[in-house]
């Protein structure tokens, strides 16, 4: 244990909730692309706990790539304002593409990545995200693939963080809002 205090953490989904669930989403992603190769195109930084385990769930010869982008930075409100940090070294032509998102909340930024891939010529652009909180969406975007509806809290763990912090976290939490200041 840490001589650090932690704020108070309430646990949404453990460790076990989390991986059945990726690989039900595997499961289901194998199907719908069976006899494809999709390029499934991580979202850095929080995507990547669930994008390495969701590869690994999906039984079909896939290519990979990552994407930095950020609405956030170290806030817990969306700025409203999406900026590409790291482009994709693939092309996108012709290619089936899926987009593997943390979380996906206002929406801005899916809708951003979404029209930018179309832009691009992708074959098809579907979104597997792991959670999905919709209460707070203010762009609609669809997505194909949802580990877990969640409600109005800001959420750490799994990828997720605040602060750059909890990402480590194997299960999915909902962090105290006392220890939450907006910015």
């Amino acid at each position: 244990m840490s001589e650090f205090s932690q704020p108070q953490l309430t646990v949404l989904f453990d460790a076990g909730q989390i991986q059945a669930r990726i690989r039900e989403l595997g499961a289901a992603i194998t199907r719908d692309y069976a006899g494809q190769s999709p390029l499934l195109v991580v979202v850095l930084k929080g995507a990547v706990p669930f994008g390495a385990d969701l590869v690994r769930a999906i039984d079909l010869p896939i290519t990979l790539d990552f994407i930095a982008v950020s609405s956030y930075g170290m806030a817990t409100k969306s700025s409203g304002e999406v900026r590409l940090l790291k482009d994709l070294d693939s092309s996108l032509r012709g290619q089936p593409v899926i987009i593997v998102e943390d979380i996906v909340d206002t929406g801005l930024t899916l809708a951003y990545l979404l029209d930018m891939f179309r832009r691009r010529e992708a074959a098809s652009v579907r979104v597997a995200a792991l959670l999905d909180k919709p209460e707070r969406r203010q762009r609609e975007v669809e997505v194909s693939y949802v580990g877990f509806t969640i409600p109005n809290a800001f959420v750490v763990g799994f990828g997720l963080d605040y602060a750059e912090r909890y990402r480590n976290l194997p299960y999915v939490a909902i962090l105290d809002p006392a220890a939450v200041t907006e910015g």
